[in-house]
């Protein structure tokens, strides 16, 4: 995260984090250019809990069209960690692609880093890449440099 976060300080981007635990969804993070700030923020973060994974993807595409409305010109990458298993409620996985198909509609480059691990594999994140049209990373494999070629060449 923090190789991801240095290289949107060169590029002067703004970052922003979104997180989901539990039953909620909480802009951990509202966009900004500052990278001090954004390198404290996951060393605070919580973990553990159910995973509202469909409330964390419609905040996104809050922020997102915020965001927008702010500045037009806005190029935005959305890269999602998760394993894909959403387990807030009834029908969580069914409503976290709902949610990915609406975040979909909104034409943003965005990359699954897949955090799934272990033996038993369920592709889920896997699956919530191919709704979103995104492109699918497994965690081992991610750099800044591998999530900054996939937006520049414009595949996610």
């Amino acid at each position: 995260m923090l190789s991801l976060l240095m290289d949107a300080y060169r590029r002067r981007d703004k970052v922003g984090l979104i997180t989901f635990r539990g039953h909620s969804a909480e802009l951990t993070l509202p966009p900004t250019h500052s990278v001090e700030i954004a390198a404290r923020r996951p060393d605070e973060l919580p973990a553990g809990g159910r995973t509202p994974l469909a409330t964390g993807l419609l905040e996104a595409a809050t922020v997102l069209q915020r965001e927008r409305l702010r500045d037009p010109r806005l190029r935005p990458l959305l890269v999602v960690v998760t394993d894909g298993r959403a387990t807030d409620g009834a029908d969580a996985v069914a409503r976290s692609l709902r949610a990915a198909e609406y975040l979909a509609g909104l034409r943003v480059t965005t990359v699954v880093i897949d955090g799934e691990g272990g033996p038993l594999r369920l592709g889920l994140a896997v699956r919530l890449a191919e709704v979103l049209g995104a492109e699918h990373l497994p965690v081992a494999e991610v750099t800044a440099g591998s999530v900054d070629r996939l937006r520049e060449a414009g595949v996610a």
